[in-house]
C-alpha cells in the first residue's frame, strides 16, 4: 500500500497537467555526477552582453582487469585504465568565483550538474559539436596533489 501511495505521489509531482487536458507536461531529469581530478587550473571568460563562466577540464578513469584475471579477482591479470576527459561550466555567481579560486590542476573533486550539447565553430570555420557539464555543485575532496608530495 505505501509503495503504490509513494507511486501515485511520484505521479503527481512529475505531471503538471496544462489548461489544454490533452496536453501533459512531464518532467525529465539530467544529472550528472562526476568524481575525479582537474586537468587544468580554470580559466574565466565573459562574451560581451553576458555573465561570466569558469570552465575547467577534468579526468575520470575506468578501470578493468582483462585476460586470465576476468574469472578470478584475485588472479593476476592485465589491468587496463580508459581516461575520458570533461569540460566543466560554471556559471552560478558563488559558485563560479569559488570555483575560479580554489579549483586547482590536479585537485580531486566532485562535480554535479547537467550535460549541455551544443556547436560552436573554430578559428578555420569549421562547425564543432561540445559535450559540457554545467556545474550545480561542486564538493573538495582533497588538496592539490602536488601540496602531498
Amino acid at each position: 500500500m505505501l509503495r503504490s501511495a509513494s507511486a501515485q505521489i511520484f505521479r503527481q509531482v512529475v505531471r503538471c497537467s496544462s489548461t489544454d487536458a490533452s496536453l501533459i507536461l512531464e518532467r525529465s531529469i539530467n544529472r550528472v555526477q562526476l568524481l575525479g581530478r582537474v586537468g587544468q587550473d580554470p580559466v574565466m571568460r565573459q562574451v560581451e552582453g553576458r555573465n561570466p563562466v569558469t570552465i575547467f577540464s577534468m579526468a575520470t578513469n575506468e578501470m578493468w582487469r582483462s585476460g586470465d584475471g576476468e574469472t578470478s579477482p584475485t588472479a593476476p591479470g592485465d589491468i587496463s585504465q580508459k581516461t575520458t576527459w570533461h569540460r566543466v561550466s560554471v556559471f552560478k555567481p558563488g559558485l563560479r568565483d569559488v570555483a575560479y579560486q580554489y579549483v586547482k590542476k590536479g585537485s580531486r573533486i566532485l562535480v554535479e550538474g547537467k550535460l549541455d550539447y551544443g556547436e560552436y565553430v573554430d578559428k578555420n570555420q569549421v562547425r564543432r559539436q561540445a559535450t559540457t557539464i554545467i556545474a550545480d555543485n561542486i564538493v573538495f575532496l582533497s588538496d592539490n596533489i602536488r601540496e602531498r608530495t
